[in-house]
């Protein structure tokens, strides 16, 4: 059983200040994809401790963004960024994607492993267009990955509930970031007419929830008033071996690390897809 979790740390010295080491402790995931670390790589590494190896891009602006994903055992190859797709360019060192390519047992073929965040946007401005086209990229990138018929799992913070049972106050967000018909349609169109799989909800069922982020503001984490934003897209070959997938929510408002919570998905590779 191959255990891969995805969290949005917001920041990991924060995250350690606040507990994410006993979670760890607890969980054991084999592979770690991160989002928002916002600190140097020598951070990173000293807050998981010994035992982990990977591949971690900073943001070129100090304190925003980065990405990692790291895990016990080291990976055949790793890179950071968009490679040559059409539009990279604009995205080099924004630390929002890094890929890690892993053996898999009895197979000759890769797993190849993606953190991926993207920021939330705002309607109506140059920033929401900025995340269109990195959306676009990132599809891009995904299709040309999973054309040699790799297993390949996207991990991470995308910044868009998909559908009405992804957020609790859906009819007040219709005109916000995040929900946007636009960002929407491009989740439809990846699952849709690209043929990923969204893991949790596939083997959550239908929702509502389960949410991934709550605002640290009021009380919307006590009344579960939260949103599903992070995501592990597998390509159908992997998602068909995706046994348990859960989002671990803390269990009060003052044992969170972060105010996302991480999603955890169990992998059984000696099942074989036909």
């Amino acid at each position: 059983m191959l255990r891969i979790a995805t969290a949005n740390v917001n920041g990991i010295r924060a995250a350690v200040k606040r507990g994410i080491g006993a979670w760890l402790e607890e969980r054991q995931p084999d592979i770690l994809c991160l989002q928002e670390v916002r600190a140097p790589d020598s951070v990173l590494r000293e807050a998981l401790g010994a035992g982990w190896s990977g591949v971690h891009e900073e943001c070129s602006v100090k304190g925003r963004s980065g990405v990692a994903v790291m895990s016990r055992v080291p990976p055949l190859a790793v890179r950071s960024g968009l490679g040559d797709t059409a539009g990279a360019e604009e995205f080099a060192g924004c630390g929002r994607w890094v890929e890690a390519d892993f053996a898999v047992p009895g197979s000759p073929g890769l797993l190849t492993v993606v953190s991926v965040y993207a920021h939330k946007g705002e309607a109506a401005s140059p920033k929401q267009e900025e995340k269109y086209r990195f959306l676009d990229v990132v599809r891009e990138r995904m299709a040309k990955l999973a054309a040699d018929g790799r297993h390949l799992l996207v991990a991470g913070d995308v910044n868009i509930a998909h559908r009405e049972v992804d957020l609790k106050n859906w009819k007040g967000n219709l005109t916000h970031a995040g929900f946007l018909p636009q960002e929407r349609a491009w989740l439809d169109r990846l699952l849709d007419e690209d043929g990923f799989v969204d893991v949790h909800r596939f083997l959550a069922g239908e929702g509502p929830g389960p949410y991934t982020w709550w605002s640290w503001r009021g009380k919307a984490f006590d009344v579960d008033s939260g949103w599903r934003i992070d995501y592990q897209f597998a390509s159908p070959s992997l998602a068909a071996l995706a046994a348990t997938a859960e989002a671990d929510r803390a269990p009060s408002y003052a044992e969170r690390w972060s105010d996302h919570a991480p999603v955890v998905v169990d992998y059984d590779l000696t099942v074989r897809a036909e």
